[in-house]
C-alpha cells in the first residue's frame, strides 16, 4: 500500500484557503442567498438593521459578517 498525503488530516490548513474577500473572482456578484439570511439575522441580534441592505457584493457580505461576527465576542 502505498502512503498518499491527505490534506484533510492536516493539523492546520494551507495557507491558501482564506482569501480575502476583495481578492474573490465573483466578489462583485450579487451575495448568496445564506448570505444574506445570515447577515440579516446578524443585524437583528446585534440592533444594528442598518448592516444590511438587499443589493450587496458577495464581498461586501462577507466583510459586514466578519464584522459582526467580531461584535458578538465585545
Amino acid at each position: 500500500m502505498t502512503d498518499i498525503h491527505n490534506p484533510k488530516l492536516d493539523p492546520h490548513p494551507s495557507g491558501n484557503t482564506e482569501k480575502d474577500p476583495s481578492d474573490w473572482v465573483s466578489g462583485d456578484d450579487a451575495m448568496t442567498g445564506a448570505q444574506a439570511s445570515y447577515l440579516k439575522t446578524l443585524s437583528e441580534s446585534l440592533d444594528a438593521p442598518e448592516a444590511f441592505q438587499d443589493d450587496l457584493t458577495k464581498a461586501e457580505a462577507s466583510k459586514r459578517i466578519n464584522d459582526l461576527k467580531g461584535r458578538q465576542s465585545d
